[in-house]
């Protein structure tokens, strides 16, 4: 498993209308926050599937068969 520090930093809040565009703040936000940042958290997503699908969460595993190679 990775060692995982918590995080400290700015607090982002967005105040708006119920329908308006939550995008540009998502956006935003993320873009501050920097690339291994938004690659901790698609990985924290893909543990949490794991743990609800199966129960448990080991490294997870690519699934795929490579049958042929060709030239395009």
């Amino acid at each position: 498993m990775r060692n995982v520090k918590p995080r400290r930093g700015n607090v982002f809040e967005s105040y708006r209308k119920i329908g308006d565009d939550e995008r540009q703040f998502d956006i935003a936000f993320w873009q501050k926050q920097g690339d291994q940042a938004i690659f901790d958290a698609a990985f924290d997503l893909v543990m949490d599937y794991l743990i609800l699908r199966e129960g448990h969460a080991v490294e997870p595993r690519l699934q795929r068969t490579v049958e042929s190679f060709q030239r395009l």
